[in-house]
């Protein structure tokens, strides 16, 4: 991957008027938590309320992801497995496997609402890294760091709960609306909802209520080719990748 210091100006990812004020400055490497024995390091800038929404927009279609008030992008050294990916939700056509968890989960609701944590995410947040990622740094989180990720944002940042018949929480995913679509922050639901494959069905979800608002992509963040933590992205066709000739259709046989 570029040097960071010219990874923000690479072809395939401009950025406008609005965003090149801002600064950029390149953290030091850690442990990659996706490639075994590969470092990581980020190109991270700060957002504003003030440059909100072009800046931001325009940074999630130059590969930037959204952590607190800050917009990252990876800038390892020789490493560019992290691809920055997008549904075109004009596009979409749902595989046999998708419809028939669209299928299953018919009987929630899903509900954009206010980033304003509650208690009764929280518990289900907790429930589903002990069950899903409790080696991580992420399972130490409490109460007042879940309300941090929530709650601290420059962006028009929704939190879609997803409710059953009895009302009961059962997955949330957290969204920012961009000019041209939303940006999936980050999801978690119930473990034990195992045939309910939610997290795929919440992605379906953002993709069919973002082509509702009349917009058209939904960023997904990174695929990684070698990581199976990132191999569900590629359900969700058409998948457009960023490459040096822009957005094109991701082909994954080409990785």
């Amino acid at each position: 991957m570029n040097d960071g210091s010219t990874i923000a100006n690479r072809p395939e990812a401009p950025l406008t008027r609005a965003s090149r004020p801002q600064s950029f400055f390149v953290l030091r490497e850690t442990p990659c938590p996706y490639l075994p024995g590969q470092k990581e390091r980020k190109l991270v800038t700060e957002l504003s309320p003030r440059g909100w929404p072009d800046s931001y927009s325009d940074l999630s279609r130059a590969g930037f992801r959204r952590s607190h008030l800050f917009a990252y992008r990876p800038a390892c050294r020789g490493c560019e497995a992290c691809v920055p990916v997008r549904v075109d939700a004009t596009r979409y056509a749902p595989s046999k496997s998708l419809r028939r968890i669209a299928r299953r989960n018919a009987d929630l609701t899903g509900t954009l609402r206010p980033p304003v944590a509650t208690y009764e995410q929280y518990l289900l947040f907790q429930h589903y890294l002990k069950s899903r990622h409790a080696e991580g740094d992420m399972a130490r989180m409490g109460y007042g760091d879940f309300r941090a990720m929530v709650e601290e944002t420059a962006a028009a940042t929704r939190l879609a709960e997803f409710r059953d018949r009895e009302g009961r929480l059962v997955g949330a995913c957290l969204l920012d609306l961009l000019d041209d679509g939303c940006s999936a922050v980050y999801s978690f639901f119930d473990p034990d909802a195992h045939a309910r494959s939610l997290g795929s069905y919440m992605i379906h979800w953002a993709i069919g209520d973002t082509r509702l608002r009349g917009q058209r992509y939904v960023y997904l963040g990174y695929w990684i080719a070698q990581s199976r933590k990132m191999a569900y992205k590629i359900r969700f066709r058409p998948l457009e990748a960023l490459g040096p000739q822009g957005w094109r259709d991701l082909d994954p046989s080409a990785n």
